[in-house]
């Protein structure tokens, strides 16, 4: 006989969103029941933004002693134990699980199912032999690596990015398909851990991000010895002889092979719907994902859809952004509506991108006439302390002293991004930005000179001249 359970609130899906709800709804002394098939903390913490971020933190301390003379100190050439380095990046992994653990959520008052969930009708949810009938149900199910159809890839081993932190051993040529922001990241750290990289992309690199920002992201990955074939199509793949594997490629006419011995797909991430039975519960999706509205809720009114499961932008901090709008309408009642104009987002290579509002490009296409206001990270006196001048910030902004969208690349870019996300959102005026007291020396001054420049015509102006002259004779 099946075992009914009645909570105020369902959350399927403990990544980051999910658990994000699961904790707010829990600390209101709300019954809260959290389902997960798999690891808790999903995506991010384990496939994701954490390896990631610490398998680039290795990648950088090995650049940095091969760099030294620039400090006066011997270059050396770093001696790279890769099974410790996967050591570090779990144990980093490690650190941070307790806090996405069933034992804490548990603790927090949040019953937690292992199993997979499917809906049965519109208001319950089937976990092996439990009944699930919530008042309200949030589906936070996340995302999964994209299998492009590609010839001959059942017959080749193949990493993605949930399969690529168990490496022991060092990839001794890793051929990555993919271009994007997860492409970019694991080329460089693999580069720059003593790996012969390959980067196959069929459009150009991190095409969704401003092409003067990307030149020079393109430019230190060339310098760090990657190999960047961009608008570039895979035709094939294949075993070799021996061992590794091979890739059938074209650029227009021409076809070539590229040999290497790992194979890593990066094409982009598809949402986790499979298996949800969405169809008993009559909630629409298409292959983006669940179709929602802008205060999350899907098609059946009882459920609401979070993170990339939702089918729109693919960030953990959106998934976070996501979650606090579904506890405000859930508990509160309150009105709260989706905007993702203003959502800040990063790529953690080096120099690292990053980008809120709208792009150079984008304002032109609204025919905003926008105006364009740079400042170097070369003319920052930190910058050059710390040898870290590669990189400028580009305020977008137009007539009025609105900031239209702000792109970053350099060192520190996407700790500076949040500021400009602010400051977006609050329509703070560049006058405003001109006139901050900043510590010094900070790379964030490179925005405030950037901002300060927009007024630097007023002081050529013959009026604004004469009136100093007359200023002056007041003593």
């Amino acid at each position: 006989m099946a075992v009914i359970l009645k909570p105020d609130i369902c959350v399927i899906g403990a990544g980051s969103g999910g658990l994000s709800v699961a904790a707010a709804a829990a600390a209101f002394g709300v019954d809260v029941v959290l389902v997960e098939k798999g690891a808790m903390g999903g995506d991010c913490l384990n496939f994701g933004c954490v390896p990631s971020k610490a398998l680039l933190a290795a990648g950088k301390q090995a650049h940095g002693l091969r760099h030294g003379s620039r400090f006066g100190i011997d270059d050396e050439t770093p001696v790279i134990d890769f099974s410790a380095v996967n050591r570090h990046v779990h144990d980093v992994i490690a650190s941070i699980a307790p806090n996405d653990s069933e034992a804490r959520f548990a603790a927090l008052g949040v019953r937690v199912i292992k199993g997979e969930g499917r809906f049965k009708d519109t208001r319950t949810l089937i976990v092996g032999d439990m009944e699930i009938r919530a008042r309200r149900f949030v589906i936070a199910t996340g995302s999964s690596p994209v299998i492009p159809a590609i010839e001959g890839l059942e017959d080749v081993p193949y990493l993605t990015n949930e399969t690529i932190f168990a490496l022991t051993r060092r990839p001794g040529h890793l051929i990555i398909v993919g271009g994007g922001p997860v492409g970019v990241e694991l080329a460089q750290a693999h580069r720059r851990l003593g790996s012969r990289v390959t980067v196959i992309a069929r459009r150009q690199l991190l095409s969704s991000e401003d092409p003067e920002m990307v030149a020079l992201v393109r430019r230190s990955l060339r310098e760090d010895g990657v190999d960047l074939r961009e608008g570039v199509a895979v035709l094939r793949v294949e075993k070799r002889a021996r061992s590794g594997l091979r890739v059938h490629v074209s650029e227009g006419d021409r076809q070539e092979v590229v040999d290497g011995t790992h194979l890593l797909l990066a094409v982009g991430r598809a949402a986790n719907t499979a298996r949800l039975d969405l169809e008993s519960a009559r909630i629409a999706y298409d292959h983006k994902g669940l179709k929602v509205s802008d205060r999350m809720r899907t098609t059946n009114r009882r459920v609401y859809a979070i993170g990339d499961v939702a089918g729109g932008l693919q960030f953990t901090h959106v998934a976070n952004y996501h979650a606090g709008l579904v506890i405000r309408a859930i508990l509160f009642r309150l009105n709260a509506r989706e905007d993702t104009s203003l959502i800040p987002r990063a790529v953690y290579c080096d120099p690292e991108i990053a980008q809120v509002g709208m792009t150079e490009a984008e304002a032109r296409t609204a025919r905003l006439k926008p105006r364009i206001l740079r400042w170097p990270l070369a003319e920052n006196d930190r910058a050059q302390a710390e040898r870290k001048t590669a990189g400028h910030i580009k305020l977008i902004v137009d007539a009025r002293e609105t900031i239209l969208g702000v792109s970053i690349v350099g060192t520190g870019a996407s700790e500076m991004i949040g500021f400009w996300a602010l400051a977006m959102a609050r329509k703070t005026r560049l006058r405003d930005i001109a006139g901050l007291v900043l510590p010094y020396p900070t790379m964030s001054e490179i925005g405030k000179r950037a901002a300060i420049t927009y007024f630097s015509d007023i002081a050529r102006k013959p009026l604004v001249r004469i009136l100093v002259r007359v200023l002056r004779m007041f003593g």
